[in-house]
């Protein structure tokens, strides 16, 4: 099963779109929160250079396995390293499904 959001549907909510770029620490810490980590460490982490690449790929990984989607962990680094933004944009459309509470109404 693919996502349920294009990677570059990062306009499906806009709302989320323009936290996430002036805010990235903000979406990282609740998708890393969505698939059991530290909020606050992971929204602290994206602001350390590379690490936060590795921690966003960790999470991308965590998240397919908890939602049954296809993919790999090259995928979930090249998605880190290319198009970091779109892909934590992604994740956090993921995890905003009904019955969760959502990040952002768009």
């Amino acid at each position: 099963m693919p996502f349920q959001h294009d990677l570059f549907g990062c306009f499906d909510n806009c709302g989320l779109c323009v936290i996430t770029f002036f805010a990235p620490c903000y979406t990282f810490g609740k998708v890393a929160e969505a698939v059991g980590e530290n909020c606050l460490l992971c929204g602290l982490i994206s602001f350390v250079p590379v690490a936060n690449l590795v921690f966003l790929a960790i999470n991308r990984g965590k998240l397919r396995e908890q939602k049954g989607i296809e993919g790999d962990v090259l995928n979930d680094f090249l998605m880190a390293w290319c198009c970091g933004f779109c892909a934590l944009v992604q994740e956090a459309q993921e995890i905003e499904v009904p019955g969760n509470p959502q990040i952002v109404r768009g």
